[in-house]
């Protein structure tokens, strides 16, 4: 009995001295089951509402993938912008109706909280009551009390109190025990559930601002072509000749730069050095001589891998590093100014290698802005020679690196010896392909 006492004690003191707040007793477990009730089917119908707007994205995506196909037309360009515009209208409806979703979640798990906190308060007293118990019955040796009882009877029924009181006291501590580990699992529920929160009003603010760009830029091709098909043709044409003209360009610097490649200074080959650069993993365009390649470039090369992303959708970083670049090959909005990466960021790694994510509608960091594996670092466009949003994400050896002015394009066009990004992606079980090889 004294060495079980000892271990209750120590137990006993180690869980009640976690310093868990009781929260507010007054409030009934009843009361708070029905208000947590209520949130929830707020929440379920919440979710309805986002799965009915993803339905109407994907079908507007549907819709720009086809256009995508057809042939380039001045009706075509502007019904793509349209379709932007509404996929950028309900972009924003989702992100808002998240912020409000995580909010009541939020709200859910702090009177989960409160309710765990309660039941954690009560158990503590259940625990301290048993204990007394367990004092007061071991204060005299049990031989001492079996001697005094009045019969063998009498004994064997001491005993078994005695026994039974110490398992209750037992399994209330195990008890109080997962309930303390349920509440810390709540606790860093509601914490992630804030995080969200804070990056989905990120995603709302910024979405609102490339829903802004995009009605901007409608408005300059409609003024710019006077709505005349024409024109529109002879700026495409001239911007394809343009841009087959950097492609040599940096073609031709690429080879000789890859003449001093030693491949021995990167890191093996193995899934998962990097991270994917989005959440929903479907590759539209692999590294290398692509059937796509042969046909829209004059290199027959295409130097990254394409990723499926619509406008306003979220990029991350594929690993640990520091912002080296954010810039924009672009001359204007319109479709006949854009050029090579468009809005672009380039990141350097600590292990010899730098990723490209091209095309961006927009970039949230800046040059020398140290940024962690996952973090948010813009969102996917058309911006740049692009036939569609999409993320190009392009693998460089950075010693490689050169960031030139090549005419027409504004700005720093990067330039390096490219490396195929699935050799250091995840596992390619885990990529959706549709598109070329």
């Amino acid at each position: 009995m004294n060495r079980l006492k000892k271990i209750v004690v120590a137990f006993f003191v180690l869980i009640l001295g976690s310093g868990f707040s009781n929260g507010a007793l007054a409030q009934t477990s009843g009361t708070a089951s029905a208000g947590i009730s209520q949130l929830q089917g707020v929440i379920d119908q919440k979710n309805q509402e986002l799965k009915q707007i993803q339905s109407q994205r994907d079908a507007l995506q549907a819709q720009l993938n086809q256009i995508s196909q057809s042939k380039d037309s001045l009706s075509n360009e502007i019904g793509s912008i349209n379709y932007k515009i509404n996929q950028l209208d309900l972009q924003k409806k989702a992100n808002q109706l998240t912020v409000e979703k995580l909010g009541l979640e939020i709200q859910s798990m702090g009177k989960n909280i409160s309710q765990a906190e309660r039941d954690i308060a009560n158990r503590k007293e259940t625990i301290k009551k048993l204990f007394q118990e367990v004092q007061v019955r071991d204060h005299n040796n049990l031989l001492t009390t079996i001697l005094q009882s009045g019969g063998l009877s009498e004994s064997v029924g001491q005993v078994n109190t005695a026994l039974s009181l110490n398992n209750s006291l037992m399994q209330s501590i195990d008890d109080l025990r997962a309930m303390q580990d349920d509440l810390n699992n709540k606790i860093e529920t509601e914490s992630q559930k804030k995080n969200q929160r804070q990056a989905e009003q990120i995603n709302l603010a910024n979405t609102q601002y490339i829903l802004q760009d995009q009605k901007i830029e409608k408005q300059g091709l409609l003024s710019q072509t006077k709505n005349v098909e024409e024109v529109y043709q002879e700026q495409i044409s001239k911007l394809d000749e343009q841009q087959a003209s950097i492609s040599e360009f940096i073609g031709a610097i690429e080879d000789k730069l890859r003449a001093s490649f030693d491949p021995t200074l990167l890191p093996l080959k193995r899934p998962g050095v990097l991270g994917f650069p989005v959440s929903n993993v479907v590759v539209t365009q692999y590294y290398g001589a692509t059937k796509f390649a042969e046909k829209a470039y004059r290199t027959q090369f295409h130097t990254g891998v394409d990723f499926s992303a619509s406008i306003g959708t979220p990029i991350y970083a594929v690993d640990d590093g520091t912002i080296a670049r954010v810039d924009n090959n672009d001359r204007g909005t319109s479709r006949w100014n854009r050029y090579q990466y468009g809005r672009y960021i380039l990141i350097s790694h600590p292990n010899n290698l730098s990723s490209l994510y091209a095309h961006l509608s927009r970039a949230i960091v800046k040059a020398g802005d140290i940024i962690k594996k996952g973090d948010l670092i813009g969102y996917a466009g058309n911006s740049g020679y692009a036939f569609g949003a999409h993320l190009h994400l392009g693998v460089f050896w950075t010693a490689s690196i050169q960031l030139k002015p090549v005419y027409p394009a504004a700005g720093l066009v990067p330039i390096g010896v490219t490396i195929d990004p699935i050799d250091y992606l995840p596992s390619s079980d885990l990529i959706s392909m549709h598109g070329s090889r």
